[in-house]
């Protein structure tokens, strides 16, 4: 068994043309996010090499500019391996998601007209589904798509770029309480709904503020549960 140990179907393909590299760190990226290389896992650059089809080179490139950004960690004599977050790592990206997306949420009751109301009820439709099929990370992939339509229709650029900065690590700490979280997540993502809806700034944004520290919270008791 090779020791990356990727799911089976869990390597994107990788399209050409485009600088190699790139795809090759989206790539890896993408695979660290969701899990399929978990925390502290070992990365053999000849065996990444062979499953996305590459040489070592463009891999090696990729390691080191995810080192440089904090998913793996290069230990001289070692190698590469997945950077394991510690709980204040955690707790610090976790507590900064909750002051961006609580300002989100205001600015979205603010803002949004009956055509953004309209697509969030299309997402939480098709995520309670997938909590009822137990497809995990369709869920995720929902859930990211729902807060990212949250700060869409806040209608702050700036807003927009700083939660963009964190929203990867955010589903990387949501992937392994996903199924915890389950479809309590998405009645909690009704109510912020019908808040917006509601143009109620003050309740969208404390069930927002709610909904995010009950994720941080579910996090951090995830290895007591």
């Amino acid at each position: 068994m090779l020791s990356t140990g990727l799911p089976q179907g869990a390597v994107p393909k990788l399209e050409r043309p485009g600088p190699l590299r790139d795809r090759v760190y989206e790539a890896l990226l993408e695979l660290i996010t969701t899990r399929a290389l978990q925390p502290g896992q070992h990365l053999v650059e000849s065996e990444l090499a062979g499953h996305l089809g590459v040489s070592r080179q463009p891999v090696r490139e990729a390691l080191q500019r995810l080192n440089t950004e904090g998913w793996v960690d290069l230990r001289p004599a070692q190698g590469a391996f997945v950077h394991e977050p510690t709980e204040e790592e955690a707790d610090q990206l976790l507590t900064v998601r909750t002051l961006l997306e609580a300002e989100a949420a205001r600015l979205a009751a603010s803002n949004a007209d009956a055509a953004g109301v309209a697509a969030l009820e299309e997402i939480l439709a098709e995520g309670l589904k997938a909590v009822d099929a137990d497809d995990v990370d369709t869920a995720v992939a929902l859930n990211a798509r729902f807060h990212a339509k949250i700060m869409e229709l806040a209608g702050n650029a700036v807003l927009a770029e700083l939660a963009a900065q964190v929203d990867r690590r955010v589903r990387w700490y949501y992937t392994p309480v996903a199924r915890q979280r389950g479809g309590q997540s998405w009645v909690e993502h009704r109510e912020l709904i019908a808040a917006v809806a509601a143009h109620d700034e003050q309740l969208a944004t404390r069930l927002m503020r709610e909904h995010t520290e009950h994720t941080r919270r579910s996090y951090h008791a995830r290895t007591t549960s």
